[in-house]
């Protein structure tokens, strides 16, 4: 099939071409190859299609080349199944063209089915709540074994006296937990129920032949007439109560939505001021665009009204002239005129139909793009909800179906996608769509990347409308694929505490065992007491009777396995999260928000956590950049305080609190001159004076030539520079005054152009003619000749301006070495020096840093490169090395101006919050989808990397596991280890932090690789040696993979914590997930554990509430083993005397009432209440955390100790008793005796009570009046309990029991002694541990007694001041920074910055893609000393300029680089860039491109 042919391009340039590198996918090494077959390259594997991918990601070959024909298919690739989950395989999608005879079954269905777009994250329906919830809870052993229990209590044989009354523990524990799961599920229902009902245009009244209506299974038709039946009876109940405005709301949703044109209240129409029709749909049309106005207009000669003004109107009379690249339509279709787009729910749309979407609209599916309202096809979306970036991506609407706008339209279409099967990789997505050109004939073939398609969870922005096709929907969309499903979590003791209660599963056979052995010898030996006061045995037989007694003795001796201490479990874990949801400190009011927890039962884990894994973006950043500092023409300029130089100075003894007052007052003093300043050089209209950030008087006055006129002219240059070189959408928001915003695809470029504007050079708009400006009150309009868009291989972006004088300047911005070497060779050698100095103390401050230059072009260099540049663009295959090559050639021999520096501003507290969790022994991990270099700045900023660190970069260029492998081995010996199983071994059982001299840096390409089965114990063995790890660019299920490595192959406690559905996956992985509530998606929140306002929350919700809980927990369940050991087994020494014959010894009202009210109240309130520290001295002292990171608090030595404790004690408390009857039988003053079964009960009952509750007080660390109150209670409730009850003669047996025992001084004495000799052993143990043997809390408790920590209660308030005082302005006082010690905007190799950073040998060295080695430089520095800072920084007619900012960074850098620096064979200095020269770099450019002019001809 040949490729269908096109003009070659005019000599005169298309106005404006803008290459979108944001959205290119970079080939691999097999990018070369000449391209195959679509569908055999749909199936390739992912490893390749994702290297060195951007943001966007993606292959755009198809996109700005439109209906190319396809080469026939020949060798179909064997792997086509490899990536696909559900083994569903390519799919087909027609569009008006009839499916085949073979894809149709006898009624004429389609045989393919495809899952609906109704999601659910939820466990349970309404019909299947009470079967998969009481599955899920006899999954518990416990409840099946009290389940069984009750089933034998049926059985009068086994002496149960009451079976229902047996039940009610159960029943109640079963009820409980239901209703806890109900609610904790109906929250999610009721956000799945929103999202499944979200509307969304849906082209309806056409056949889909995709999917059929009419094949709906049994099951979905019962669950939508239950579903009926629930609305119908809903309301009857509800009838009588009109809701305002349901019958408009009715009408609405069946009705078309109207055009902004259709409203004569709004307007009249724009073609007609004089007709009846209110639009020029109503007159033609058979659907009505919205809410933009039609774009095609009517053929008798009228004008179309004017576009909306936005950054894509065309000002000018015809847009760009476009190729015939063949269109979808087929005009020779019939039309029907009954299709219409139908405001309908997102659950019903289906694969194959036709949507539009809206601005601000949330994607319901994954849609493959049409057409768009630019005339360029170009939309924006969001991808907040899928990476954590909210910068804005651009995606193109195939060139082949840009003519399809209306409903009209979508019925002529006549075509086929053919697709890949659903993948969850959000880089990568290849289909092809096919038709027959209706003019020619020709069989056409269009290709579609991931640059085509809007994924399902991302929003539409800056664009009026989009018009699409669905290609997945539902569970095969693949943020979805990513998500994965909600798992059930049970807390780590809970999955113990199983083991624990086998063992008493044990115990408790042995003892049934051995009482029906005895009992049946008991019967077997005949001529004993049994003979004359039995009447006869039940069984008959010996073995029979000691069979019955097995079963009877499991009834009675029951609670040792308690069903009590999962209702108490349940009680008090449900306590713990209100006491979580309603602790103030963790309110975020900004949004409303309290900490939430979301799933009950798992708040111990939140004292063992060990490893932390955090998203970045949304998550420990605000995403909010801000412009702090420039160096133009050799000048500094900008004042700013940033934490990092805070952090610099507190490490050298400057007192940090003085220094960044004085700052303060500097930096608001500064910024009041300045805006006064700026308003008498111009009153900007666009100049508001809290978004001021860059705050530089003296570069004002240099503007306004106080200085010298070169330095004026540097200035207005190298603003005008941030003013045209970027992508920036601006939109002016009416107001007095009026404001104008930037969308952009970086928020760096935003806050650069944001600059720009704020000091007098404001983007109003694009237009055809390129960038209107407003430069002083003066319009301005510069046209945009060619955008080379950044990626992450060029580490630039380029614009080619044509000024007003006609001349052609390109301005260019990127990252230092980039530019630098760049450079014109052997020019401005003092101006490089100068400005690498200043990036240099930019980056040390914290600040992102970027440099700009230029570079003037002659009409005919410029006409010849272009006429490259276009071929470049129009090539089939290699596209994107071509446009590379191209670019590189025009990007030489710049002219320098200058710098930037950027701060991106982390969320309040974070790197406080890092360090404290670091101090408590846990270990966090960053796991992004942002770039490498981006991800290393905020490690620096949150105190994960500092310059004591050696860096292990992982970046496996050939994506061999056998280099990868060769690799571990290599940094694994650096630790002496090979990553063996013996390892392995020790470092499960290690839980010390690591010492803080390495960090691992890895991308997503890497990680695959290191992931590998084979690699992925050496890489889990070499990051346990690291205190930091950072990985970049990973996906959803990378997340979740590394979660899973670090939880199973460790068996560590994981907590994950992110904002976006990107970090979805990795919550529901790790044992405990927090989703961040932020001010934009809820994704997060909806699958986590627990979710709270901020990052810096965490803190508490971990080192006070979990370590609370842990504690509180452990020691709950030790004493309920043990209060049910004593009082079991004093049952059980009872019948060694009466042949084990399941005699009570106790009352049975005393059984049923022991474990719901003598003992109850104590172990549950110890649960909820009891509390060691404070929740200051917790976080004043994070150390005590990590006892819950060793698991030192529920151990099974603690288990077996407790338990031997209570045997102890119930021996203790049964023959002390015993003793005192064994002599003689003694008689009461009445002359009757008290030695029955019930009143040796009665001696024996209360003194295990009150054993059991002072044993309970003795462990709990807080003995406040509540708590002795509820213990003093208890105690007493059982001689109450004794003394009413046995008053009534219905009590029988037991009738005056009390009285008579309660008489006898013997009692009293029996008592007292059985607490005594059961409580002195553990009140000895514990004087003695805590004397001689004190634990870390033990010390802290009694430092806290000793006042040490009484500040902590005088510093809130304080604090509290100062927080807010923070929270006022934007710049005059010290912000969360960003560490940059790394520059550059957007880096994917490897950081620039900070020269003190020492590379190792351990540190990778990635070499550039322009071919220069960025490490070859440095070998030849001996020492930083050969370029001192104490050079002069500024020109001398400049040098007494005061400059508080930068006079105080120098001060702070003088003399203080560490040695270590001078080893630096990986990152870029100062020095480094003075050395650069362009051709040092060039050669290795062109041995591997050759010449690309003559490659492109």
């Amino acid at each position: 099939m040949a490729l269908s042919s096109y003009e070659e391009p005019e000599e005169a340039p298309i106005p404006t071409k803008r290459l979108r590198w944001a959205t290119q996918r970079i080939k691999g090494r097999t990018g070369s190859k000449k391209r195959g077959s679509i569908i055999g390259r749909l199936h390739h594997r992912g490893s390749q299609n994702e290297k060195k991918r951007d943001s966007g990601g993606g292959d755009s070959v198809g996109t700005d080349l439109g209906g190319i024909q396809e080469e026939p298919e020949e060798n179909k690739p064997a792997d086509v199944e490899d990536n696909d989950r559900d083994n569903q395989g390519p799919r087909t999608i027609l569009f008006n063209i009839p499916l085949p005879p073979e894809a149709v079954d006898e009624q004429g269905l389609p045989l393919k089915h495809y899952r609906r777009n109704k999601i659910r994250t939820a466990k349970y329906t309404p019909l299947s709540f009470i079967p998969k919830n009481l599955w899920y809870q006899f999954h518990n052993i416990a409840n099946v074994y009290f389940l069984f229990l009750i089933i034998l209590a049926f059985f009068s044989i086994f002496g149960a006296s009451n079976p229902g009354l047996n039940a009610v523990p159960l029943i109640v524990i079963v009820f409980i937990t239901a209703v806890k799961d109900a609610i904790e599920d109906y929250r999610r229902t009721v956000l799945d129920n929103e999202l499944n009902n979200s509307p969304v245009h849906r082209l309806v009244d056409w056949n889909n032949v995709n999917v059929s209506a009419d094949d709906i299974s049994l099951w979905r038709r019962f669950k939508k007439a239950t579903s009926r039946l629930i609305v119908v009876m809903w309301k009857k109940v509800s009838k009588g109560k009109e809701v305002p405005g349901k019958d408009y709301a009715d009408r609405a949703l069946d009705e078309p939505r109207e055009s902004f044109e259709t409203r004569a209240t709004r307007r009249a129409s724009a073609f007609s001021t004089h007709t009846q029709r209110t639009s020029f749909t109503s007159a033609r049309e058979e659907i009505q665009m919205t809410p933009v106005p039609s774009p095609l207009p009517r053929q008798d000669g009228l004008e179309i009204p004017d576009r909306p003004k936005t950054a894509f109107s065309y000002e000018g009379e015809a847009g760009p002239a476009v190729r015939n690249f063949g269109t979808l339509v087929n005009p020779n279709l019939p039309v029907s005129g009954k299709p219409r787009f139908h405001q309908d729910y997102w659950k019903n749309v289906q694969v194959g139909d036709f949507v539009r979407l809206y601005n601000d609209d949330q994607i319901p599916a994954d849609v493959v793009i049409l057409s768009t309202s630019d005339p360029d096809g170009a939309c924006y979306v969001e991808t907040k909800n899928l990476d954590g970036e909210t910068n804005l991506k651009v995606r193109h609407a195939l060139r082949s179906g840009r003519k399809i706008k209306h409903a009209r339209d979508c019925e002529r279409t006549e075509f086929t996608i053919q697709s890949e099967p659903p993948q969850a990789n959000l880089y990568q997505y290849s289909a092809v769509a096919r038709w027959t050109q209706h003019s020619s004939g020709e069989e056409m073939a269009e290709p579609i990347s991931i640059n085509n398609l809007l994924l399902r969870g991302c929003n539409l922005r800056n664009t009026d409308w989009v018009l699409g096709v669905v290609v997945f929907t539902g569970f095969d969309t693949k943020i979805m694929m990513n998500a994965g499903i909600t798992p059930s979590k049970r807390s780590r003791i809970a999955r113990e505490l199983n083991w624990n209660v086998i063992y008493n599963f044990i115990i408790l056979f042995i003892m049934c065992f051995v009482s029906g052995l005895i009992q049946g010898i008991t019967w077997a030996q005949g001529n004993n007491s049994l003979d004359f006061f039995e009447f006869g045995s039940i069984g008959g037989t010996p073995a029979l009777d000691g069979f019955i007694t097995f079963w009877a003795a499991v009834i009675l001796f029951q609670n040792l396995v308690p069903i009590s201490l999962y209702i108490s479990l349940e009680i008090i874990k449900t306590c713990q999260a209100f006491f979580i949801y309603s602790d103030t400190e963790m309110y975020y009011e900004k949004i409303d928000y309290p900490c939430t927890p979301k799933s009950w039962n798992i708040s111990d884990d939140l004292g063992q956590i060990e490893y932390i894994f955090s998203d970045k973006t949304g998550t420990l950043t605000q995403n909010v950049m801000e412009f702090k500092k420039a160096t133009i023409n050799g000048v500094p300029y900008g004042e700013a305080y940033t934490e990092a130089q805070a952090g610099m100075q507190k490490r050298q003894g400057i007192d940090v609190e003085k220094e960044s007052a004085r700052a303060r007052e500097e930096i608001a003093q500064a910024r009041a001159k300045m805006l006064v300043d700026i308003r008498k050089l111009h009153n900007n209209p666009y100049l508001h004076d809290d978004e001021l950030t860059f705050v530089a008087p003296d570069f004002v006055n240099d503007l306004a030539g106080e200085s010298t006129p070169e330095q004026q002219q540097a200035n207005d240059q190298f603003m005008l520079a941030l003013a045209l070189c970027h992508t920036v959408i601006s939109e002016t928001i009416p107001g007095d005054p009026p404001r104008i915003e930037f969308k952009a695809q970086s928020p760096d470029e935003a806050a650069l152009v944001a600059t720009a504007r704020d000091v007098g050079y404001t983007v109003l708009g694009n237009s055809e003619e390129g960038i209107r400006l407003n430069v002083q009150g003066e319009d301005r309009s510069y046209k945009v000749l060619n955008t080379l868009e950044f990626n992450s291989t060029r580490k630039r972006m380029s614009a080619i301006i044509r000024m007003p004088n006609n001349k052609i300047i390109l301005f260019c911005k990127g990252a230092d070495t980039m530019i630098y070497s760049r450079l014109k060779p052997g020019e401005q050698p003092e101006l490089r020096k100068i400005t690498a100095e200043h990036l240099e103390m930019f980056a040390r401050e914290g600040l992102r840093t970027l440099c700009i230059a230029q570079r003037e072009l002659g009409e005919e260099e410029y006409q010849r490169w272009n006429r490259d540049h276009e071929l470049a663009a129009a090539s089939i295959t290699d596209r994107e090395d071509k446009l590379e090559a191209v670019s590189d050639i025009i990007e030489r021999d710049l002219t320098l101006l200058g710098g930037t520096a950027i701060e991106d501003r982390l969320q309040e507290g974070v790197p406080d919050t890092i360090a404290l969790l670091a101090q408590a022994g846990i270990k966090l991990w960053v796991l992004t989808g942002d770039k490498v270099e981006t991800a290393i700045n905020i490690g620096f900023s949150c105190n994960l990397l500092n310059n004591d660190m050696e860096l292990i970069v992982f970046k496996i260029e050939d994506e061999q596991v056998a280099t990868a492998e060769a690799e571990l081995d290599q940094h694994l010996a650096t630790f002496n280890m090979i990553g063996s199983d013996e390892e392995l071994k020790v470092a499960r059982k290690s839980h010390k932090p690591p010492e803080p001299t390495h960090a691992i840096v890895i991308d997503g390409d890497s990680l695959k690789l290191v992931l590998d089965p084979k690699l992925r114990q050496k890489f889990l063995l070499l990051c346990k040696q690291c205190k930091s790890v950072l990985c970049c660019r990973v996906s959803p299920a990378q997340k979740a993979a590394v979660v899973q490595m670090v939880k199973n192959g460790l068996d560590v406690m994981t907590l994950s914590i992110g904002d976006g559905a990107n970090d979805v996956a990795m919550i529901q992985e790790a044992d405990v997930g927090v989703g961040i509530a932020g001010e934009e998606g809820r994704q997060a929140v909806m699958s986590s554990d627990y979710a709270i306002g901020q990052f810096r929350f965490l803190q508490r919700l971990v080192l006070v509430h979990g370590r609370w809980s842990y504690r509180r927990l452990a020691e709950t369940i030790a004493n309920f083993f043990y209060k049910n050991i004593i009082w079991t087994f004093t049952i059980f020494w009872y019948q060694i005397f009466c042949n084990f014959d399941m005699t009570y010894l106790y009352d049975y009202t005393y059984i049923l009432l022991f474990n719901l009210a003598f003992t109850s109240l104590p172990i549950v309130f110890m649960g909820v209440l009891d509390q060691d520290i404070s929740d200051k001295v917790s976080l004043a002292v994070p150390q005590l955390y990590r006892r819950g990171i060793e698991r030192k608090e529920w151990t099974q030595p603690k288990f077996w100790f407790y338990m031997l404790d209570g045997f102890y004690q119930s021996v203790v408390c049964f023959f002390v008793a015993w003793l005192l009857f064994r002599v003689a039988n003694f008689e009461t003053d009445n002359g009757l005796n008290i030695d029955d079964r019930e009143r040796i009960g009665v001696y024996i009952g209360p003194a295990v009570v009150v054993c059991i509750n002072l044993y309970i007080l003795l462990n709990t660390y807080r003995w406040d009046w509540l708590m002795v109150l509820l213990v003093t209670i208890s105690i007493l409730l059982v001689w109450f309990w004794t003394g009413v009850y046995s008053a009534f003669s219905s009590s029988e047996y037991f009738y005056k029991a009390a009285a008579e025992a309660f008489g006898q001084p013997s009692f009293w004495a029996v008592t007292s002694l059985s607490v005594i000799l059961s409580l002195l052993p553990r009140f000895c143990v514990k004087v003695v541990q805590k004397v001689y043997f004190p634990y870390d809390i033990d010390i802290i408790r009694e430092q806290v007694r000793q006042g040490k920590f009484d500040h902590l209660n005088t510093v809130e308030e304080s604090d509290d001041v100062v927080s807010k005082e923070s929270s006022t302005t934007s710049s005059d006082i010290p912000k969360p920074s960003k560490h940059t010690y790394y520059p550059s905007i957007d880096e994917d190799q490897r950081p620039i910055y900070p020269p003190s950073v020492a590379a190792t040998a351990t540190t990778r060295n990635a070499r550039s893609q322009t071919g220069s080695d960025g490490t070859e430089f440095t070998n030849h520095r001996q020492s930083l000393d050969q370029t001192p800072l104490d050079i002069p920084l500024v020109r001398p007619s400049m040098g007494d300029r005061p400059r508080p900012s930068f006079d105080r960074m120098r001060a702070s850098l003088d003399g203080r680089i560490r040695p270590s620096f001078e080893a630096s064979n990986d990152f870029t200095s100062a020095a480094l860039l003075t050395r650069l020269e362009s051709s040092q770099s060039f050669g290795p450019v062109r041995s591997r491109r050759q010449d690309a002019s003559s490659d492109l001809r």
